[in-house]
C-alpha cells in the first residue's frame, strides 16, 4: 500500500511539472497564428495533444494529434511531427483547422464579433490522463475597433471602423450565406485597417424571411452610406452578386470574387424596378448523392455559355475597378475554376487586363478567414439539403491562409490610403 501511494505521488508531481504554452500570447486575433509548446515531459515521452471548442450553435468541435517529446522532454508544434491523429507531419496550426464537429454535416458557426472563439488545448498521457491545459481566446474584434449596428433606410448591417483618425479604405462585405448577417470577415478586416460594412440580404432584423428577387438599389444605398464617411469603396463577396454590383454600380474600386459563378444565379437581378439579369437555373435531377447522404450540386448548374443562358452572364467588362478572382479547384458547389477561366477570357476579349486569378488545388468551396475548422459538408439553405463542399483539410487550410493575405494585399495595392497598413492591436 505504501508503494502504491509513493507511485501515485510521483505521477502527480510529474504531471504538475508539465507546462503547455501558447506564444506569443494565449489571447490573439482569430486570424493570427500561435505557437504551441509543451515542456516538462519525460525524455521521448509519447503524448496526445487535444483541442476542443463549442461554436455559437452549441456544436462541439475537437481534434487530437500524437507527438513524441525530444530528449529534453519538450514538444514544439512549429518543429515537431505529429505521428498520428487528426493530421500528421509538421502542422503548427493543425489542431485548429483539423477540428471536426461531433455531429455529421455541421459547419463551424462564428458570426458574432463580440464573442471570442474559445479553444481548450490540453496534453494527455497514453492512458488518457490530462497533464496540462491552456485556453486560447481567439478574438474577432481587436482593441479600439468600433462596432456600430446600421439600420438606416433599407440597410440592415454592422459597420466596423479601425482605431485612429483615418482615412481608411472601405469594404462592402456581401456575405450572403443563407441571406443573414455574418460579422466575422468584416470585423477581421477592420482589425487590419479597413472600414468594413457587412449587410444582410434577407432574414435579419425586420427584413423579409425569404426573397424572390435581388435589387441592386439596396447595395447602391450601402455604397452611398459608405461614401458619406468619405471613404474609398471596395467590394468583397463570395460569388456572382459582387460581379453585378461592380458591373452596374459606380464607385467600386476593386472586387474580390471567391468561388462563385460567372453568371447571375438563384434570383433575378433588378435595378430601378427593371430586370437586368435573369437567374441561371439548376437541374436538380443532376445532383449526385454521396454515400454520406450529402449531395454534390455543381453538376446541376446549367451551362452559362449555352445560347439560351447567355442573358444570365454578368457583363463584367462594364466594371471600372479591378477584380481578384479566387477559385478552389476541388469546389463541389460550383465549377469555380471553369467560371474563373470564362471571366478571364471574357475580359481579355474586351481588351481588359483589370484582373488577377488565383486558384488552389485541393481546396473546397467554403473558403473562410484562416484557422477555423475545415468544413467538408453542411446544410445548404438555398437548395434545402446537405451538400459536399469538396477539398481536403490540409490544402484547404493552406489556401485560406494564402487567400486571406492575398485579399488584403490586393485591396492595399488598389488604394491610396496609407492607413490601410494599420497594424491590428489587442
Amino acid at each position: 500500500m505504501s508503494i502504491y501511494c509513493f507511485r501515485s505521488e510521483l505521477v502527480e508531481e510529474m504531471s504538475s511539472q508539465v507546462g503547455l504554452r501558447l506564444l506569443p500570447n494565449s489571447r490573439c486575433l482569430f486570424d493570427d497564428p500561435i505557437q504551441l509548446k509543451v515542456a516538462g515531459l519525460r525524455s521521448r515521452q509519447v503524448v496526445t495533444l487535444r483541442a476542443r471548442s463549442t461554436d455559437e450553435k452549441g456544436v462541439v468541435f475537437s481534434s487530437a494529434a500524437t507527438y513524441r517529446a525530444d530528449g529534453d522532454g519538450e514538444i514544439d508544434l512549429d518543429r515537431d511531427h505529429s505521428l498520428s491523429g487528426s493530421y500528421t507531419g509538421v502542422e503548427p496550426m493543425g489542431l485548429l483547422w483539423s477540428m471536426k464537429a461531433d455531429t455529421l454535416h455541421k459547419r463551424f458557426q462564428k458570426t458574432k464579433s463580440m464573442n471570442p472563439h474559445v479553444v481548450k488545448f490540453s496534453v494527455h498521457e497514453e492512458t488518457g490522463r490530462m497533464l496540462a491545459e491552456e485556453t486560447n481566446e481567439r478574438l474577432l474584434i481587436g482593441d479600439g475597433v468600433s462596432r456600430i449596428p446600421v439600420k438606416e433606410g433599407n440597410i440592415r448591417g454592422v459597420l466596423f471602423t479601425p482605431p485612429g483618425p483615418g482615412p481608411f479604405p472601405a469594404v462592402l462585405d456581401l456575405y450572403t450565406f443563407g441571406g443573414g448577417l455574418s460579422e466575422k470577415r468584416s470585423s477581421l478586416l477592420a482589425n487590419r485597417g479597413f472600414v468594413a460594412l457587412t449587410v444582410a440580404l434577407y432574414g435579419h432584423d425586420d427584413m423579409p424571411r425569404q426573397i424572390e428577387e435581388v435589387h441592386l438599389d439596396y447595395f447602391e444605398e450601402a455604397v452611398e452610406f459608405l461614401r458619406k464617411h468619405d471613404k474609398l469603396l471596395l467590394c468583397l463577396h463570395s460569388g456572382d452578386l459582387a460581379l453585378s454590383v461592380a458591373s452596374y454600380l459606380s464607385g467600386v474600386a476593386a472586387t474580390v470574387w471567391i468561388n462563385g459563378c460567372s453568371a447571375n444565379t438563384i434570383f433575378p437581378i433588378y435595378y430601378k424596378k427593371s430586370q437586368l439579369l435573369p437567374p441561371l437555373l439548376f437541374d436538380m435531377s443532376k445532383l449526385v448523392v454521396h454515400e454520406s447522404g450529402a449531395s454534390i450540386i455543381k453538376y446541376g448548374v446549367h451551362d452559362p455559355q449555352a445560347e439560351e443562358n447567355k442573358a444570365t452572364q454578368v457583363p463584367i467588362e462594364k466594371a471600372k475597378g479591378r477584380f481578384l478572382f479566387v477559385a478552389s479547384e476541388d469546389d463541389l458547389n460550383w465549377d469555380s475554376k471553369t467560371y474563373m477561366d470564362m471571366m478571364a477570357k471574357r475580359l481579355k476579349h474586351h481588351g481588359k487586363d483589370n484582373f488577377e486569378c488565383v486558384s488552389y488545388p485541393g481546396a473546397g468551396h467554403y473558403l473562410e478567414p484562416p484557422y477555423g475548422p475545415y468544413c467538408p459538408s453542411a446544410f445548404h439553405g438555398v437548395v434545402g439539403r446537405v451538400v459536399l463542399w469538396g477539398g481536403e483539410p490540409r490544402p484547404h487550410a493552406a489556401a485560406e491562409v494564402h487567400m486571406w493575405m492575398k485579399i488584403q494585399e490586393f485591396f492595399r495595392a488598389n488604394l491610396s490610403c496609407d492607413a490601410a497598413h494599420t497594424e491590428a492591436k489587442l
